[in-house]
Parts: C-alpha cells; sequence; structure tokens
C-alpha cells in the first residue's frame, strides 16, 4: 500500500467456516486522469476470509482517498483489490466496480483473487433435499 490510510483488519471469528462477508460502498470517486472530471462508482466487495477480516472505519478512510486521485477505471479498481488482499490475505475476494455513466457509456470492472489451492465446496441445492409432498399429503 501507498500513502494511502491503512486498512486494518481483525481476526476472522470463524476461521474453519467458509462464509461469505458482501459489502456494498455507493459513494466511491476519483478523477478522469484524461480530463481531471470526478468519476463516481459503487464498489461491490464478496470475499470469504481466511484469518482476517478488513475493519470497515478503515476501509471507509481508504475508500475516500481516491477521491483527489486520477485514475483509470481497471486500474482502480485492480489497485484497490490489490490492496485488500495484501491486508486479508482471503480465500476468495471479488471486487465489482459500477461506474455511473459518462458520455453515454456505463463501465463496470470485476477483479477476482483465490487463495492457491482454495475451491469452493459445492452448493447445496436445498430444493433436492425437501420431501416431496404428494396431493395426499397432510399438511399442518
Amino acid at each position: 500500500m501507498r500513502s494511502r490510510k491503512k486498512l486494518e483488519t481483525f481476526p476472522n471469528p470463524k476461521p474453519g467456516r467458509d462464509f461469505l462477508i458482501q459489502m456494498q460502498i455507493p459513494e466511491f470517486t476519483c478523477l478522469c486522469p484524461k480530463t481531471g472530471q470526478p468519476d463516481f462508482a459503487t464498489l461491490f466487495l464478496d470475499y470469504i476470509a481466511d484469518k482476517a477480516c478488513v475493519e470497515l472505519k478503515s476501509l471507509k478512510l481508504y475508500i475516500w482517498s481516491f477521491r483527489d486521485e486520477g485514475k483509470f477505471h481497471e486500474a482502480v479498481t485492480n489497485e484497490i483489490l490489490d490492496d485488500l488482499v495484501a491486508a486479508t490475505a482471503p480465500r476468495f475476494m471479488r471486487l465489482t466496480a459500477r461506474f455511473y455513466v459518462r458520455g453515454g457509456i456505463f463501465t463496470t470492472v470485476v477483479a477476482e483473487h483465490r487463495k492457491k489451492g482454495w475451491t469452493p465446496p459445492p452448493p447445496v441445492d436445498l430444493a433436492a433435499l425437501a420431501p416431496s409432498r404428494s396431493p395426499e399429503s397432510p399438511t399442518r
């Protein structure tokens, strides 16, 4: 991480379990490196922690630190993901950046990280596990 605010972490409260952490960050801004005009985006962060989780106040301050920086959408999305991965070393992390329209074009950038050797567990199909009911079956 450069001179930006430090991303703080705390211990994963359940490191033996894969669980999804989702965050929506609707107030991201940076500057267009060509025009200097502000770019606005909503960031969607999805991750499965390993040993550490990102602390929210430090994340907020870190995100705000981009407000006066000129960055292309693709570059800033990957930079944020790299910094978050460096701070937390997650099993899996996905950052989706949905930039608002500029010149009639919406841009969405999705960047992912997977820890080497980690694979997600297979999904559980709850509908397949539910007992079937025939029309004659009593209901409560």
